[in-house]
């Protein structure tokens, strides 16, 4: 089958060579349309229940993610300068495209009461246009007694003060927000640079932007990286530019079809699928090394050929009939280890999955027509172009590796036993847990910035909890008691230390308590009965004054309070604490409030994106530990027919799972959580790794059919025989995951050292475990 193959691409080169520039060019063009996505990971499916409670809450509530904070630390922010420069610096925010609404200190309102009218009328606390010192003295005394603005503007006891700057939802999900995040920076950075202030942004906006830029720039410098390293490596080994170019033409080409099937399919570049393209450079240079050194071994055993064209022919055939069927097995494999994402329920997985698995196994077709035709196109290889083949340090190492498998089964035995059960304890200390920037460097200015937020404000990460009534009006019904419950629920949020004050209709009934006692700060707190019925209007009240505006307490009714008065929600900023945090906490709440909220006439549900991010985080876990067994069992059927013998099937099987726990092991011992970006390691190091298998044991088969050697005489001769191919396969391979250690994520520089030792680790065992292996129990096998 595969010598006839290897005659079909040769004899119809020409049109096989169009047909693949042909669809190269066609996918390369949709390529050239391939976008940034800019929303958030999504993670959870459509159908899940937290994520409907979810959009739910977003259709009744608007957003909770689109905010962008501003801090500064100052004690001196109500001196004449500097808060007149503030001022305007707001007003400058408000200006910025797409920023809807800017809450700071400057535009904070306070009610003060009518008599004459029976009504609460807002005013701003600093009057408009450039103040006087005197002025702003007696403005901020007025700001200060009102408790309402206390953790939410500013923090008394550390003089520092936020600025929320509101940004239109749909250019947030657009390239618009790059700019639009870029000029509210610009602008606050000016501020700051002309008053010495330094100045902190954080907020989902902003980190999504941050890192979908990050994103961007990294996967084209991890491209060419890769590229290049790639050619070094290339040209070193096999001391020609013509072979160096035929291969990166190769992994080019499949870049391209990357891209292309990404955009075809309606994909946009996330965190996660922006690493397919490296990814998919790192994995076809093996393919062109295998054929290489095919090539070049078959080229120097037709020695015997005096016709060049013939011997080049002869040695063509022989490199497609040996290594098709090799590199078909091996594309599987390691497309198995990608394509099984595609079997998870989160999106952000599927996409990934779906287009790894696809291209990894282009690039078998890639290959297979592209280095053969190139190759007979090309003139033959000269002596310097296969001396590498007689390396006498790659040799030697090779003698070595021989000796170990043959002489010392006994203590590899021992050593693997060892160090598997060190790496056993070092499972037993993997933790999970994950924070929503733990991929970022702690000096990173976005990780910098939110930890100041949590210190001054306890965070920014948005949690929000909806108290359903379950009947339409439910809230002006036993008004006094409902609002009663969400006050103690607050009062036990407030007290945790990773949770700010929470928002409510409760706060702005405060503080329009406050105002209706002549802004008395002692009178911040809950309507009683007396006063709840002069204060129950502004429950209906939709406009504000004679003007039309809506004053403060207005807009809070509006935006915490659906229309038809059944449910209100609580708002709550707080800290990345992390996915083995959060859901105490969260379960502390709920148990709070099941004690408060009578559950056959109330629903308190907690959503917001917080929470999704946890049950994203778990979401993608359980799916990637689903993907490891699903990759393990495709693989294992693939192995089986491929070999058809369940003593190699175990023989294969065993070198890759020890190098698995050993790195389980390793994450263990240096703390190392598991998290989305770090279980990814394995389904990826597994499909990649086995590759090494199925080229020793493919060979080793062929010897055991057409061989009278012993058992041990083949594996010694499978040992020479692919071990310097091995050897330089894994050293691409290893270089090109190591470039991922250069990223900014901490979870792709997981996936970059990890992978790494992984692969280290299957280079090993392949070569000193697999042939101690092989000459325990396969011999067996050829006694019968």
């Amino acid at each position: 089958m595969w010598g006839t193959l290897a005659r079909f691409i040769l004899r119809f080169r020409w049109l096989l060579l169009g047909i693949l520039l042909a669809v190269t060019a066609y996918l390369g063009y949709y390529a050239s349309k391939v976008q940034l996505s800019y929303e958030f990971t999504r993670a959870i499916p459509t159908d899940n229940p937290k994520y409907l409670t979810y959009q739910a809450f977003r259709q009744q509530f608007g957003e909770d993610g689109n905010l962008l904070v501003i801090g500064v630390q100052t004690d001196q922010l109500f001196t004449e300068k500097i808060f007149n420069d503030y001022t305007a610096l707001a007003a400058d925010m408000k200006k910025v495209e797409a920023v809807e609404d800017v809450l700071s200190v400057p535009a904070a309102s306070n009610l003060l009461r009518d008599s004459a009218a029976e009504k609460l009328n807002a005013s701003l606390i600093f009057p408009p246009g450039r103040l006087t010192q005197a002025t702003i003295d007696s403005s901020a005394a007025i700001f200060r007694s009102l408790k309402f603005y206390q953790g939410l503007l500013y923090n008394p006891e550390t003089n520092t003060y936020m600025m929320a700057i509101r940004i239109n939802k749909d250019v947030l999900n657009s390239k618009k927000r790059n700019d639009v995040v870029a000029k509210i920076v610009e602008v606050g950075d000016a501020f700051g640079k002309s008053h010495s202030l330094e100045m902190h942004y954080s907020g989902l906006p902003l980190i999504r932007t941050n890192i979908a830029t990050k994103v961007a720039r990294e996967m084209q410098w991890f491209l060419l990286g890769s590229i290049v390293l790639s050619a070094i490596l290339l040209l070193i080994s096999f001391r020609s530019f013509s072979a160096m170019g035929m291969s990166l033409a190769v992994v080019i080409i499949g870049v391209l079809w990357s891209l292309g099937t990404m955009v075809l399919m309606g994909y946009k570049i996330t965190i996660l699928n922006a690493l397919i393209p490296p990814l998919v450079v790192v994995i076809g240079i093996p393919n062109c090394i295998y054929f290489l050194n095919k090539f070049h071994t078959a080229w120097n055993d037709t020695a015997g050929i005096a016709d060049p064209a013939q011997r080049k022919y002869t040695a063509l055939t022989e490199m497609i009939s040996r290594m098709g069927i090799v590199t078909l097995f091996c594309n599987i494999a390691a497309a198995i280890g990608f394509g099984v994402f595609a079997l998870t329920k989160s999106a952000v997985l599927k996409e990934f999955g779906f287009v790894a698995g696809i291209n990894i196994m282009a690039l078998f077709f890639i290959s297979i027509i592209f280095i053969p035709v190139i190759l007979s196109f090309l003139p033959p290889p000269k002596p310097r172009h296969t001396r590498y083949l007689d390396n006498k340090w790659m040799l030697s190492v090779l003698d070595r590796l021989e000796i170990w498998s043959v002489s010392h089964r006994k203590n590899i035995y021992a050593f693997t036993s060892v160090l598997l059960v060190v790496a056993v304890i070092g499972i037993l200390r993997l933790r999970s847990e994950g924070f929503m920037v733990d991929d970022l460097p702690k000096t990173d200015k976005i990780y910098t910035d939110l930890k100041f937020f949590e210190k001054h404000f306890k965070g920014v990460m948005p949690l929000e909890i909806v108290v359903d009534t379950k009947r339409k009006n439910g809230l002006r019904a036993n008004m006094l008691q409902t609002f009663g419950k969400m006050d103690s629920l607050s009062a036990y949020i407030a007290a945790q230390p990773e949770m700010a004050r929470p928002l409510s209709i409760v706060e702005g009934l405060k503080f329009a308590r406050q105002a209706y006692y002549e802004g008395d700060s002692l009178q911040y707190g809950l309507p009683t009965s007396f006063d709840i019925g002069f204060l129950a209007q502004y429950l209906t009240t939709k406009s504000g004054d004679s003007t039309g505006k809506a004053n403060n307490l207005t807009r809070i009714v509006s935006s915490f309070m659906d229309t038809t008065r059944q449910r209100t929600r609580i708002s709550v900023n707080m800290a990345d604490v992390g996915s083995k945090r959060l859901p105490e906490l969260i379960s502390n709440i709920e148990a709070k409030s099941d004690q408060l909220f009578d559950t056959t006439k109330y629903n308190v549900e907690f959503t917001g994106t917080t929470v999704t991010f946890l049950e994203g985080s778990a979401f993608i876990i359980n799916g990637l530990k689903e993907s490891i067994a699903w990759a393990f069992l495709l693989i294992a059927l693939c192995m089986l027919y491929l070999f058809r013998s369940f003593k190699i099937l175990l023989c294969s099987l065993v070198p890759n799972v020890i190098p698995l726990v050993i790195t389980a092991g390793v994450m263990g011992w240096t703390g190392v959580a598991i998290k989305p970006s770090t279980v990814l390691v394995f389904s990826v190091a597994l499909g990649i790794a086995i590759d090494i298998t199925i080229r020793f044991l493919v060979n080793y088969k062929q010897e055991l059919q057409n061989s009278d050697k012993s058992a041990q005489e083949i594996v010694i001769s499978t040992i020479h025989k692919t071990g310097i191919s091995i050897i330089y396969t894994s050293l691409v391979l290893i270089a090109g995951f190591v470039i991922f250690c250069f990223s900014g994520f901490g979870g792709t520089q997981a996936l970059g050292w990890l992978t790494s030792l992984t692969l280290v680790l299957a280079t090993l065992t392949n070569l000193i475990f697999l042939p101690t292996l092989l000459m325990s129990f396969v011999r067996k096998e050829r006694k019968k």
